[in-house]
């Protein structure tokens, strides 16, 4: 018998994206799988076209009462809120592996129903590399918010930068902050920001670096630093001198700052523009703890007041940002994970999904053993 998907509505706000493309859908059916399809008029792929590729719709949110117990329910970011015991596998985001605030309480949910977690982020080759992720387009896309805040800022008259919408495709996101970086360069006397980014030779600092050339800023006015440049331990003043910093390191242990509170204090700064696309802000290894909460797509920024004599430093931390390119960075994902959902067949014997297995299991014994001792 052929393992069964259910893919879920998104319950996050603003979501458009999905774990699998119809595209996606239809390779799988066509190796034996059965794809269940909750409705979803967030998701950017139409229900039709899953319908099209053979799959089952189903009403939206029914997964936990209806889906069979032994479907592997599969998404994208957090479940709805809370407390009832979790029966099924499930292939998502959990954000929870990393001691996440919550992460006891989500995984408690799991052990009493006795489900299992198999998380995205986790679900990695022999070489330890993630088999699939939104890195580039997350990269992309954070790139593109923070220049346009740049923009957007060097006209005072227009005010509190606006919600973000995602765009049908990258050349219309391009296109469009090609056109207000003109005018700000413009503004701001022929000058166009400086970018640094940090973590520049992976996926999400790749496509950081990308954005920035696609628009026209100039080579010279991009700073791309990796493990090489940070060997030395921060804080580092170089990122003070920038206009915008784009954080996309991912870590799994905690090292020095890049930013402190007190360094962003400095009289010196010309940052203005910081875009977390990390967004570890709840995690102890978080390396920019300049900021305590979460940005949203309909309040894209928040400001951090460090020092008297400083602008606030307008902060993006917005952790789902390729939703800003649902379809392409939907299309990209499903793509790379599809030869590692071929193998769910075989889930006992696949290293990937063995490793998924104990790493879950090891991750509910510590959440276990540390509220015993409370």
């Amino acid at each position: 018998m052929g393992v069964h998907l259910w893919l879920r509505h998104e319950v996050k706000p603003m979501e458009h994206r999905a774990a699998l493309s119809p595209e996606a859908c239809k390779t799988l059916i066509d190796n034996g799988f059965t794809i269940t399809a909750e409705k979803s008029d967030a998701r950017f792929f139409k229900d039709e076209e899953y319908t099209k590729v053979g799959c089952k719709l189903v009403e939206s949110e029914t997964w936990e009462t209806n889906a069979p117990l032994d479907a592997f329910i599969i998404g994208l970011k957090e479940l709805p809120e809370g407390i009832s015991p979790l029966k099924h596998n499930h292939i998502f985001f959990a954000h929870c592996f990393k001691e996440q605030t919550g992460w006891k309480e989500l995984i408690k949910r799991f052990t009493d129903g006795k489900g299992t977690i198999l998380d995205l982020e986790f679900l990695q080759d022999d070489s330890g590399r993630r088999v699939a992720a939104f890195g580039y387009h997350a990269g992309f896309t954070g790139s593109a918010v923070g220049i346009d805040i740049w923009c957007h800022n060097t006209d005072p008259a227009l005010g509190k930068f606006p919600p973000i919408k995602p765009y049908p495709n990258q050349d219309e996101l391009i296109r469009a902050i090609k056109l207000r970086l003109a005018t700000a360069v413009q503004a701001n006397k022929g000058s166009y920001p400086k970018i640094m980014v940090m973590g520049a030779k992976g996926r999400c600092g790749g496509g950081a670096v990308d954005f920035a050339k696609a628009v026209g800023i100039p080579e010279t006015n991009i700073l791309g630093w990796d493990m090489a440049e940070t060997v030395k331990g921060g804080p580092f003043d170089e990122i003070l001198g920038v206009d915008i910093f784009i954080n996309c390191i991912y870590l799994s242990s905690k090292i020095p700052p890049f930013l402190t509170l007190e360094s962003i204090a400095k009289p010196s700064r010309q940052l203005s523009v910081m875009v977390d696309v990390s967004c570890d802000y709840t995690s102890p290894n978080n390396p920019v703890p300049v900021y305590d909460r979460a940005t949203y797509f309909d309040k894209p920024t928040l400001q951090v007041q460090a020092g008297s004599s400083n602008p606030p430093l307008e902060v993006v931390a917005i952790d789902h940002l390729p939703t800003m390119l649902p379809r392409e960075a939907s299309q990209a994902f499903a793509r790379d994970l599809l030869p590692t959902l071929l193998a769910l067949p075989n889930r006992q014997t696949a290293p990937v999904w063995q490793r998924a297995t104990d790493l879950y299991k090891k991750k509910a014994m510590e959440a276990s053993n540390q509220s015993s001792n409370l």
